[in-house]
């Protein structure tokens, strides 16, 4: 038996089976709903049920709560349906109107851009025409089904000239992936991917004034959201914050400044939280999500686009709604999730 979702303002309807996910199915179908980490753990992929019942599997309180559970709230990326569904969701159609695609990918070239931080670039199989959109990611496909997701670090347009991903890999220690890619990764290797994922990516419907909010390695979609809005000409306002411990860490910011040159409506601040005296640090310090909100008490008409540690993106979703009135409609978020975040 299969059963009915029907998704609620935009009224597109698709079929789950019974052990399937109402986010794989959507996903399956191309029926684009929004989510982050497909795994229960970032709560991007929360809905409201208007009708019918559900049974989740297993996610983080943090993503869903016993409490919103009661109140008729759904994470679908856990959630199976046992009967027939409505529910709320905003519709992101451009998503799911991209297929996603297998493929084998060739390591061309490695950079160590930090202490902590790979620059992995993937040669894509020529055939293969890979399209994707500016801020959603990939994963990596392992032994054992295991998975692991990296945001693409550059614009949909380059593929034009070269058919190639970049990533960007923050060494996890004991990470059963980052392991092997920081100590046993070579040049030429064979690697299997699968995306694009996620409906985390650039509103090119709206005018509206631009912040990208960037945490460690979060950096990487937001390079590619900047390429992207060179690429288009825009003129719309973007102030990237970027966050991090030690100014070590802001590996690529000299290539940020090298497009404010290029991209005259682009505003770039750096935050560094614990810098030592050795470091010479003179520039915005603290978390990166007040210095946000220090320089923009109003949000009310921005977009935010926010990537990062949990705890980063969390913070910033909950103070702007709250603090300076930004639209939930209008914050956009991918957490980076762990396999210690999944637990």
């Amino acid at each position: 038996m299969t059963f009915t979702i029907t998704v609620l303002p935009s009224g597109r309807s698709f079929n789950a089976e019974p052990e399937e996910t109402l986010l794989a199915a959507g996903i399956r179908q191309g029926v684009g709903l929004p989510y982050g980490c497909k795994d229960g753990a970032c709560g991007s992929c929360k809905c409201k049920l208007l009708s019918g019942r559900v049974l989740h599997g297993p996610h983080q309180s943090k993503a869903l709560s016993a409490e919103e559970e009661a109140k008729g709230w759904v994470l679908t990326c856990s959630a199976l349906a046992h009967s027939d569904l409505v529910i709320e969701a905003r519709q992101v159609s451009q998503a799911g109107a991209l297929p996603i695609k297998k493929m084998p990918v060739r390591v061309s070239a490695i950079e160590r851009a930090a202490s902590d931080v790979l620059l992995l670039r993937l040669q894509l199989p020529a055939a293969e025409r890979f399209q994707y959109l500016a801020g959603q990611y990939v994963d990596f496909l392992l032994r054992d089904g295991v998975r692991r997701s990296y945001s693409i670090a550059n614009a949909p347009h380059t593929q034009e000239l070269q058919p190639s991903i970049e990533l960007h890999l923050r060494h996890m220690p004991g990470g059963l992936f980052t392991e092997h890619a920081f100590n046993a990764l070579k040049e030429k290797d064979i690697l299997r991917i699968e995306g694009p994922y996620g409906s985390f990516f650039l509103r090119e419907d709206s005018d509206k004034p631009v912040i990208l909010l960037a945490s460690g390695t979060g950096f990487a979609p937001m390079k590619a959201i900047v390429q992207h809005l060179l690429h288009l000409g825009s003129r719309r306002p973007v102030t990237l914050y970027w966050g991090a411990r030690r100014p070590a860490d802001l590996y690529q910011s000299d290539w940020v400044r090298e497009q404010q040159a290029l991209l005259p409506s682009l505003k770039f601040v750096p935050v560094v939280s614990d810098a030592l005296p050795e470091d010479g640090w003179d520039g915005r310090s603290g978390f990166v999500h007040h210095a946000v909100l220090q320089d923009f008490p109003d949000l009310s008409g921005h977009q935010v686009y926010a990537c990062g540690a949990p705890i980063v993106v969390d913070s910033a979703r909950t103070d702007f709604v709250a603090q300076a009135g930004l639209p939930k409609d209008d914050f956009f978020a991918d957490a980076f999730t762990s396999a210690a975040d999944q637990k």
